[in-house]
């Protein structure tokens, strides 16, 4: 039974969000600020829905904090047509936001896509592992180097290397790493690729030759360029 975080400070959305996922089979805990809502986080929280604007501390500082502990996957929600807040919010370490309002169809299945990620790591043995040249992933902890050195990434952008370590010199589309790694299709305006592979990027070192490993091809995709 996953364990999922709702922090909102709109009451009424939060306790009909609560209702929703008990009937789905998860465990809900509810906290409506971002102070209340990082002294309910725990090793056993699976999944945070995080909103942007609430009092005390909003969404962006409560997820800067929340990431300084836990890779746990958090997914925003922000105000319609609020471009900003998404791509603030995934520069920040989110795994992906929804608009709001939102359907309860489209929420469920945010919320499996991520789920289903992260069970998927899990249910690997601890010690298997992919490797590519000097990058290491063990999927089962979650745990990635790269020349011996340890990564820190999110769940996201472990499933995203994981998945470029399995296609190295193949040009991958937007759309396919979407549908393949976020578990979505890819929708008009969405930034959440861009920006998962550029916080990649920044945490995934060079080539000894300076020359980035991850490659944009405007207008086709992305490529895990191969050693050099």
């Amino acid at each position: 039974m996953p364990h999922i975080l709702i922090i909102d400070d709109d009451i009424e959305l939060s306790d009909l969000l609560k209702e929703v996922l008990s009937f789905e089979n998860c465990a809900v805990s509810v906290a409506y600020d971002g102070v209340e809502g990082l002294a309910a986080m725990s090793d056993s929280v699976d999944l945070v829905l995080l909103d942007v604007m609430m009092p005390k501390l909003n969404g962006f500082e409560t997820l800067k904090q929340l990431r300084e502990k836990w890779d746990v996957p958090v997914l925003m929600l922000t105000a319609k047509g609020e471009e900003i807040d998404r791509v603030v919010g995934l520069e920040l370490g989110a795994d992906d936001y929804l608009p709001k309002p939102f359907s309860e169809r489209e929420l469920l299945a945010r919320i499996r896509a991520i789920l289903r990620r992260t069970q998927a790591s899990n249910g690997q043995a601890q010690n298997d592992f992919v490797a590519y040249r000097d990058v290491k992933l063990y999927p089962g902890r979650l745990e990635a180097f790269c020349n011996g050195d340890v990564l820190d990434l999110t769940s996201t952008e472990f499933a995203l290397l994981h998945y470029f370590l399995l296609h190295p010199g193949k040009v991958l589309t937007k759309e396919e790493l979407s549908l393949d790694v976020l578990g979505k299709r890819l929708a008009a305006f969405d930034r959440a690729i861009d920006m998962h592979v550029s916080n990649l990027r920044k945490k995934l070192p060079d080539w000894p030759s300076g020359k980035p490993r991850i490659k944009t091809l405007r207008g086709r995709g992305y490529l895990l360029v191969e050693g050099e």
